[in-house]
Parts: structure tokens; C-alpha cells; sequence
């Protein structure tokens, strides 16, 4: 009956892993955050879904040495939250992760909106970046306080690896 009983959980836990659903959300400006997002959700088998903000940013917009560019000021302004053109669901997902470049060592403030629009009750929340130089820091885990609900897993800057070292790492934080 034990033997039963475990074989029967066992195969419980392994269907609900299979069945879970992942979906990979980026932001990309300029295509790097774009390229990693799209391998890790080819190498997982998840979904993937693209955040376009209502004003695409320009190479004049993304000048960071420019203390006027719209970038700069919008990351200088902690209530900035760029509007979002297309309408993203992840209640059918299990697990989101969410894809996006630094900007002046913070998540772009789309991010921001992108997250404080959505239901996190019961998801898991993994966030990934793409860094000229500034890694992670404190991206993850400053939006997980504005993802309420979300059970936060952890995050990573994964400028270089492919998809396979996305996937590893994400099954782990999974585990």
C-alpha cells in the first residue's frame, strides 16, 4: 500500500511538472534582450511574449550620456510607468519570467508597468537581464515587490550563455 501510495505521488508531482506552463516576457530596445529571451523559451519549451511600449525608443532615446534622453529621465523618476501598446495575460502560466535590459543598474520603468498590471497569485516569478557591464543587482528583487503575490525564485544577468545555460538554471531555482 505505501509502495502504492508514493508510486501514485511520485507520478503526481512528475505530471504536475510536466503540466506546468512557463512563459518567457521580455522588453528589448535594441535585440539583445530579444535574442536571449526567444533561446531560453526555445530551449524550455515555453511561450513567449514580447512587451511593446506605445513609444518605441530611439537610438536618441536610449543615449545614456544624454542627461535629457528619455530613458534618463524616465529612470530618474521613481513613478515613471511607460504605457504598454499590447495587452499581456499571464494567468494560464505557472511560472513567468521576465526578460529585460538594465538601464542605470535598474529594470526599465516599462518593467514596472508591466508587472504592477498583472495578477501574480500563485506564480512563480524568475527575472533575467541583459547588462552592458552592471549585471542583476538589485533589479529581481526590487520588482518582486511590485509583482504582489508572486513567489520570487530569484533572478540572473545572462548577457552571455545560451538558452541550455538558461534552462539549467532556471530548473534549479524550479526544484
Amino acid at each position: 500500500m505505501k509502495k502504492l501510495i508514493l508510486t501514485l505521488l511520485l507520478g503526481g508531482f512528475i505530471m504536475t511538472r510536466l503540466s506546468a506552463k512557463t512563459a518567457f516576457v521580455y522588453f528589448s530596445a535594441t535585440g539583445t534582450t530579444e535574442r536571449m529571451a526567444k533561446n531560453a523559451a526555445e530551449a524550455m519549451g515555453a511561450d513567449i511574449l514580447e512587451i511593446q511600449p506605445v513609444h518605441k525608443y530611439t537610438d536618441a532615446d536610449l543615449d545614456w550620456h544624454n542627461k535629457k534622453s528619455l530613458t534618463t529621465i524616465e529612470c530618474n523618476d521613481p513613478k515613471s510607468r511607460p504605457a504598454i501598446a499590447n495587452k499581456i495575460d499571464i494567468s494560464g502560466y505557472d511560472t513567468v519570467v521576465v526578460c529585460y535590459p538594465i538601464w542605470w543598474s535598474y529594470a526599465p520603468k516599462i518593467i514596472y508597468t508591466f508587472v504592477e498590471s498583472q495578477n501574480w497569485n500563485g506564480k512563480n516569478m524568475i527575472t533575467l537581464c541583459t547588462s552592458g557591464g552592471s549585471g542583476l543587482g538589485h533589479s529581481g528583487s526590487d520588482l518582486a515587490k511590485f509583482a504582489k503575490g508572486a513567489d520570487f525564485k530569484g533572478g540572473k544577468d545572462f548577457t552571455r550563455g545560451s538558452g541550455a545555460d538558461v534552462k539549467k538554471y532556471i530548473e534549479g531555482l524550479l526544484r
